[in-house]
């Protein structure tokens, strides 16, 4: 694996100040008062420059989002285990990684989750993460890729990691994120017995 060049340690580090700033004001004046020229000038950036890095302010908060995670714990599933213990221990290996700052992603999930504008991008956030997860197991799997038992596997994984996410959320991150994603997570491996 090669390390970034330089100028994509740029676009990154110019993209975490545009959102780390935005956070900040939605925190400080809440999410619809804020406009996007207020973000590009507490990021020090052109409105322009905001628009290269995100299609809408809506995008800042959901594309940023977590759920890509769930993608890449798929793709990362061990090759001979149960497809559940495998999302499990490949999504805490993957959140294990990230560096995101913990508020950051506190208030960006409880923006994602409380916020009108966002609930529905959000949830097809969620529908195209199904669709990755299942695409990525129908693939691994040897699957047809409209195959109906799949398809509910990834909705119910990523269901459980939305719970997860959310309960953290809610309870303002108490305890490790991870702490949430492995009970849920296990309670879906478990077979969801109540």
């Amino acid at each position: 694996m090669t390390s970034p060049g330089l100028r994509e340690k740029k676009k990154a580090r110019t993209r975490r100040t545009i959102r780390e700033n935005a956070l900040r004001l939605f925190a400080a004046q809440g999410f619809d008062p804020t406009t996007v020229d207020q973000i590009a000038d507490a990021a020090g950036v052109s409105p322009s420059t905001f628009f290269r890095y995100f299609a809408t302010k809506e995008h800042l908060v959901v594309d940023d989002a977590s759920d890509p995670w769930m993608v890449e714990a798929a793709e990362r599933l061990p090759e001979g285990v149960a497809p559940i213990t495998g999302i499990r221990t490949a999504i805490l290996a993957v959140m294990a990684e990230v560096d995101e700052p913990r508020d950051d992603m506190l208030l960006a999930t409880r923006l994602a989750f409380t916020e009108p504008a966002l609930r529905a991008q959000r949830m097809n956030h969620v529908f195209a993460t199904q669709e990755a997860v299942a695409g990525v197991l129908t693939a691994r799997l040897g699957r047809d890729p409209g195959d109906l038992e799949v398809a509910t596997f990834a909705a119910a994984a990523v269901g459980a990691w939305g719970s997860a996410l959310w309960a953290w959320a809610r309870e303002e991150g108490r305890r490790p994120l991870a702490d949430y994603v492995d009970r849920a997570m296990g309670f879906l491996e478990a077979g969801l017995e109540l």
